[in-house]
């Protein structure tokens, strides 16, 4: 089986536990104003490869990740669905940690056991949740949040998958505390959330859209301050203790 790659990095830091093989997927079917990869968008681009090659390539420096592992991020690895999970099967074999960056668009919830296979060979899945309110999502992505939630809610609470969630903040976009409090209420009821991740907007992907020749969405956007990001973070978890005792009470 091939699978359309854009690129990989060999001692990742920030795309999960220890350092990881990171690989890039080509293809995403969402167009976030603040995307800083548009060149993985088209699905494609760059040349295919197998999942043994991949292997391969993480060999070469294995002794380096000991406490690290694969990461499969995008683009959006979903969108290559029997790819990635011949690839983490694989890795699974050879006792690989496996580690999922995904944004849940590609989850069909009337569908769920399309994803089965490839959740049980998932160790970890960083999902990134681009916004609480629907409407709001869909202006930021072009899409509704619905399969993005039931995903969330199916791989954690029915699949027991470790859930890491990242969300950015975006001056104008996602600094909204209610929301922040909203999406905090929701994370709530996750019963395998293991960490949040606020991260500040930055706008460095400009070069980029420039490349393409694209226009950049968002401007003359101001990045957000590591503050900004602090105090979403706060704020997101009142309202998962909110939730959190609400249950209780039940």
């Amino acid at each position: 089986m091939l699978g359309y790659i854009h690129s990989t990095e060999s001692f990742g830091t920030v795309d999960g536990p220890g350092i990881r093989f990171v690989i890039f997927f080509q293809g995403c079917p969402m167009r976030c104003l603040y995307c800083h990869n548009p060149d993985t968008w088209e699905f494609h681009r760059n040349h295919p490869v197998t999942a043994i090659e991949l292997l391969m390539q993480y060999d070469r420096n294995r002794e380096f990740y000991k406490n690290g592992g694969i990461t499969a991020t995008g683009g959006e690895p979903m969108l290559q669905l029997d790819f990635l999970t011949e690839l983490f099967t694989l890795a699974r074999q050879k006792k690989i940690h496996t580690c999922l960056d995904t944004s849940g668009i590609c989850f069909q919830p009337d569908h769920p056991e399309l994803v089965d296979e490839l959740l049980s060979v998932t160790d970890l899945i960083l999902l990134d949740i681009k916004h609480i309110d629907d409407q709001k999502h869909r202006e930021l992505t072009r899409h509704s949040n619905r399969n993005v939630l039931q995903f969330a809610e199916y791989a954690g609470n029915q699949k027991k998958v470790p859930l890491w969630i990242r969300h950015v903040i975006v001056p104008g976009w996602t600094d909204d505390p209610e929301d922040q409090f909203q999406l905090g209420w929701f994370l709530g009821n996750l019963r395998t959330l293991k960490a949040i991740d606020c991260l500040p907007y930055h706008d460095m992907g400009k070069a980029k859209y420039q490349d393409l020749n694209l226009n950049y969405p968002l401007g003359d956007t101001k990045p957000a301050t590591p503050e900004m990001a602090q105090q979403a973070r706060e704020q997101i978890l009142k309202g998962m203790k909110k939730r959190l005792l609400n249950n209780l009470k039940k």
